[in-house]
């Protein structure tokens, strides 16, 4: 039989801050959905590490609730970190019933009108529970004419100033007046690893954080001209790395040190192939460095024509040199548009600061544009290639940027 409406015994409970967490893709993943929530789960976990109070994590009904000890802000700013999520919204918690639900909206549109004349609103209503005495349409029209009625508020259904949201459940219902847009995608880790290449630039921190968007959970590569350049590359790369680790479960850093095997190449006669050759020698690197730590694949923030060696033919050669797949997440963007990306997501204020690039060390004046693989490897051949790896991979440093702000182990999870 269906709960009619009761007024409360006493002194109703007050409301209960919390935080409303709505997934994007993961919710059209069928059968492997499960698999795909406790990923996410687990990466909304390790987001909060260190948040400084306990929390608790409730799902319902393809809602993530989230709560705790903890300011309600500090909550929201984690949980805008953690991919998988479409949809942020600061909430409260009431009991069930007409009477509490119209009581909260009154109270919280009263505060928010303040110093906004004219303020208009609009409730959207969701009954979950379908015993609850009022349809979802019923409680919008009880709740807005209680607002209405009470405040002299008027009510714009197509673009209200504030939208009350109401979530109702058995036992408790939420409510919301403000959302933020989440990172979407789908959850870091569903998807594998791979091993980015990580410069100091605008594209390949943004190519990585695209990678995370797809499911990958990233490591990272970068490659200084040491000991002919200075490490101010190095200091770039880890704060980059450190950025992109807000979005995953911390990733570590390798830093090779690749500028005696640029001087051999150009010892060995590469010419106007030089960056092309580097570019292999480092595909080639960091396709054995993906197979050693577990990683399927290698990304790579290459755009399409950007420069000389991304043209397509340069790509094809650079790409046979690879074992694994080389993902190229921002093949099609512009510069401006990578730019744009890099400011949003906290990069760009790093990529902007001077370093001395290993891919302009030794470069020719003139990069070919078509370079073809026999003539590569003619180079490649007056070298030991798997010596020069080898070489390379036993003298890699491995960072853990990030590590120590929460004390914790950043390859933890």
């Amino acid at each position: 039989m269906p709960r009619q409406p009761t007024a409360p015994t006493g002194e109703s409970p007050r409301p209960a801050p919390c935080v409303l967490l709505k997934p994007g893709e993961t919710f059209l993943k069928g059968r492997n959905r499960e698999r795909f929530e406790q990923r996410l789960q687990d990466n909304l976990r390790y987001a909060l590490r260190g948040v400084g109070g306990s929390t608790w994590i409730r799902t319902t009904q393809s809602v993530t609730v989230l709560g705790g000890q903890v300011p309600v802000a500090e909550l929201v700013e984690r949980a805008l970190r953690v991919i998988g999520f479409s949809v942020v919204e600061p909430a409260v918690r009431v009991p069930s019933t007409v009477e509490d639900i119209g009581a909260t909206v009154l109270d919280a549109l009263d505060g928010l009108r303040a110093g906004r004349p004219g303020l208009t609103f609009a409730v959207r209503a969701r009954r979950r529970d379908k015993d609850f005495p009022l349809t979802s349409t019923q409680l919008e029209r009880h709740v807005g004419g209680v607002v209405h009625e009470t405040l002299g508020l008027p009510v714009d259904l197509r673009t209200p100033d504030v939208r009350v949201s109401v979530e109702v459940g058995r036992h408790e219902t939420y409510l919301s007046w403000e959302r933020h847009k989440g990172q979407g995608g789908l959850p870091v880790g569903s998807g594998g690893r791979a091993l980015v290449l990580l410069s100091g630039g605008y594209d390949s921190p943004v190519a990585a954080y695209r990678a995370m968007r797809r499911g990958l959970r990233c490591d990272f590569v970068h490659f200084t001209g040491a000991p002919y350049t200075n490490a101010s590359s190095v200091y770039k790369a880890y704060a980059l790395a450190r950025e992109l680790n807000r979005y995953q479960p911390g990733g570590r850093l390798h830093v090779v040190a690749l500028g005696t095997a640029q001087k051999q190449l150009a010892v060995a006669g590469a010419g106007k192939l030089q960056v092309i050759a580097q570019r292999r020698l480092m595909i080639r690197t960091a396709s054995a460095l993906a197979r050693r730590t577990g990683a399927e694949a290698v990304v790579t923030g290459d755009s399409l024509g950007q420069v000389a060696s991304q043209t397509l033919a340069n790509m094809a050669t650079i790409d046979e040199a690879a074992s694994l797949p080389v993902l190229r997440p921002l093949l099609g963007w512009e510069k401006q548009e990578i730019i744009d990306e890099a400011r949003a997501i906290g990069t760009a204020a790093v990529s902007v600061l001077p370093d001395e690039d290993c891919c302009k060390l030794l470069a020719p004046e003139r990069v070919t544009t078509r370079a073809r693989v026999p003539d590569v490897q003619r180079v490649e051949k007056r070298l030991d290639m798997d010596e020069v790896i080898e070489g390379l991979l036993r003298n890699a440093q491995c960072l853990r940027p990030g590590a120590d702000e929460d004390g914790s182990d950043a390859d933890a999870s």
